[in-house]
């Protein structure tokens, strides 16, 4: 139902075996993109991800890592055909940045929408994405993000008939949210929908040290995309420092949260293998994987 594509896992600066900061998210042929960092262009293309189709792109802050890849990729876009607006969510400053940004960007055949730090839930897709933002502990303005998928609620047949809904209406009732008017009678959805379902929740959180604000935020994540700077737990001071995490803190931080997946990224640039402190992870969370550029996740509804 949702492909995740982690474009780049780097933090700092880019590596040869590693770009920085991005994550493809697609949905019914559509995308939204989570930072713009370095490198976010060349691996769309080694994965074959079309450029017209992204809708929204997801600032966490504005720091280099996450964001200077951001005037190239608005041009590319442009450059393939799109027309209907984009829409650029971010934190406090996200507006005077992207005016700045598109210096070397400025004429686009689509407008641009952009959303600063966001109170109240954002909703795409004909309503079926909520996405919502947190404020975390950087070095400067950051925000995390929840994308929440809806499901339909389960159709009762039974519920349906005794209502006496015409079967034309059957699906279309289902989808929607709204009565429906047919034949001199009004249609509600309630008279055709069952039990509600979970839908699918994804969690990013990069730059910040871990708080408790977060647990709330991303609890019950089918999946859960951190920053894992340092792997190494003797960096802990290092990590308190320059405001990131361990990889034990995240895992600590998807215990408590009760996640279903993490996935660690934003990997300082002195940290060659990431895989080597794999298990100061597993030891706290055990559904712990490590990122690397190009990683392709799905995640489907559970029954």
């Amino acid at each position: 139902m949702i492909d995740l594509t982690l474009l780049g896992c780097g933090g700092g600066m880019p590596m040869p075996n590693r770009y920085l900061s991005a994550l493809c998210i697609s949905y019914k042929g559509r995308k939204i993109l989570v930072d713009c960092g370095e490198g976010t262009q060349v691996s769309m293309r080694m994965c074959n991800l079309g450029f017209k189709t992204i809708d929204i792109i997801c600032i966490t802050h504005i720091h280099g890592d996450h964001i200077v890849g951001l005037p190239g990729l608005l041009g590319t876009i442009g450059n393939s055909g799109r027309t209907e607006p984009l829409t650029i969510i971010g934190p406090i400053g996200i507006t005077e940045a992207v005016k700045g940004l598109r210096v070397i960007a400025n004429w686009l055949p689509y407008e641009i929408n952009v959303i600063e730090n966001p109170k109240e839930t954002v909703l795409a897709y004909d309503d079926e994405i909520e996405i919502d933002t947190l404020e975390v502990d950087h070095s400067s303005p950051c925000i995390g993000y929840s994308f929440y998928l809806k499901r339909m609620a389960k159709f009762d047949v039974d519920k349906a008939i005794k209502n006496e809904v015409p079967k034309q209406l059957w699906s279309k009732l289902q989808k929607s949210n709204e009565e429906i008017e047919f034949q001199g009678k009004r249609y509600a959805p309630e008279m055709v929908k069952g039990v509600e379902r979970k839908g699918i929740k994804i969690s990013m959180i990069t730059d910040t040290r871990p708080t408790e604000k977060m647990v709330p935020f991303i609890k019950e994540s089918d999946l859960l995309v951190c920053e894992g700077t340092y792997g190494d737990d003797g960096d802990i001071e290092k990590a308190i420092k320059n405001k990131h995490m361990t990889f034990r803190e995240a895992a600590t931080l998807a215990k408590k949260a009760k996640v279903e997946k993490l996935l660690l990224t934003h990997f300082s640039t002195a940290m060659d293998s990431p895989e080597i402190y794999i298990n100061n992870a597993i030891e706290v969370f055990k559904n712990t994987i490590i990122g690397e550029d190009r990683l392709e996740l799905n995640l489907t509804f559970k029954e």
